[in-house]
């Protein structure tokens, strides 16, 4: 991994930065937290203007739709927009970091060149159908059905944390289709159309007060055969390969984002004259120390993943479990900060406290990454 940028690096960061300068004052306000048709809105405009740009899909093949950047490049990006305090990807954070990514990997030509311009174009939003109500982290217990009828398969259960599912045009819904196989086969990836007949959205609200999940219902929807993504009774090999982005970049630019917060939080301890204290600023350097390691290990992970074809290892895992635990530590370290006004629902750092606890089980819980850290990794043998 080369951590020093070439001249080409540094000029690709100053025409970003001239550009970011010139767009963002130009952007309407941001619109309420819980209105997430206006949120779609906003998020798809902001995705149209990176396009235009060349923005969009910056680190993916240009096969793809992508500028086929280096990881490099695609690093930077996120440093300087987050810098920047430009908008997060939001609404479209399951099509261009999770459903995107795993087509363009596993896709057809055709199904790469029907869902992947509109989602780096900011036309269509997707939505993630894995989890259900009694298969979370066990995702091989999942029983939502598919059974062949033609050139349809039809589909009936229930998903449950479906990011978006009230905004979004499709899903990534995974389907048991060989009910007699063992957990792990006879489950199929398919693109489902959110507006299709049977499909049934209920909203869930959070911790937080925002209702960015929901509860899907399918009752005997059709989908077509051609929008399954790999093989049939092969969805356990590609829903890997979309855990493995969600794990291994999905959260990239919020590492940048986290060691901005610390930055404002030493800056708001001594504003606050707890900067005397030493225990806070022990736990402030730790955690500047963990933030540190954990960017270079998502270099590491962004260079590894290039080299090895685009899709990341399982030291994804190592990193997810991490990040999660050291984010909800620096929150908590905010909540300290702010004393009584950690109990101001209306602070961002109090809203991102709440959600942070969400970490360690989005994802794959931390107990799931253990395992998968232990047998992939450390080659321990299987837990009983």
């Amino acid at each position: 991994m080369e951590l020093a940028h070439s001249p080409e690096e540094e000029e690709f960061r100053a025409r970003l930065r001239a550009w970011l300068a010139g767009v963002l004052p130009t952007l309407p306000p941001k619109p309420p937290p819980d209105d997430w048709p206006a949120r779609r809105a906003y998020d798809l405009g902001w995705q149209r203007m990176l396009h235009d740009a060349g923005y969009a899909g910056l680190h993916w093949p240009v096969d793809a739709g992508g500028r086929g950047a280096t990881p490099t490049q695609h690093l930077i990006f996120l440093e300087e927009t987050e810098k920047a305090g430009a908008p997060y990807v939001g609404a479209n954070f399951v099509g261009l970091l999770h459903a995107g990514p795993t087509i363009a990997a596993e896709g057809t030509p055709e199904q790469r060149a029907r869902w992947l311009p509109p989602v780096l174009r900011g036309e269509e939003v997707w939505c993630q159908g894995f989890s259900e109500p009694e298969a979370g982290s066990d995702l091989a217990s999942l029983r939502t059905r598919a059974w062949r009828d033609g050139d349809t398969y039809v589909v009936s259960g229930s998903k449950i944390w479906t990011s978006h599912a009230e905004v979004a045009d499709w899903c990534e819904l995974l389907v048991r289709t060989d009910p007699a196989a063992l957990r792990h086969r006879g489950i199929t990836w398919l693109a489902l159309p959110m507006d299709a007949p049977g499909v049934t959205v209920r909203p869930l609200r959070t911790l937080a007060g925002s209702n960015e999940f929901a509860e899907v219902f399918l009752d005997e929807v059709r989908v077509p055969v051609a929008n399954r993504v790999g093989a049939e009774n092969d969805g356990w090999r590609v829903t890997m390969v979309t855990l493995s982005f969600e794990r291994g970049t999905a959260f990239v630019g919020e590492v940048v984002a986290c060691r901005r917060v610390l930055r404002e939080l030493a800056r708001a301890a001594h504003d606050g004259g707890r900067w005397d204290d030493v225990t806070l600023r022990r736990r402030l350097g730790r955690l500047n120390a963990e933030f540190r390691a954990l960017w270079r290990l998502t270099q590491w992970n962004v260079s590894e993943a290039e080299r090895t074809g685009g899709v990341p290892g399982v030291g994804g895992s190592v990193f997810k479990l991490r990040y999660s635990h050291a984010r909800q530590e620096l929150f908590d370290t905010a909540a300290d900060v702010l004393g009584a006004g950690s109990l101001d629902v209306g602070h961002p750092w109090v809203l991102d406290r709440l959600s942070s606890l969400s970490y360690t089980i989005a994802a794959g819980t931390s107990q799931i990454q253990q395992n998968i850290v232990a047998e992939r990794i450390l080659g321990l043998p299987k837990g009983r």
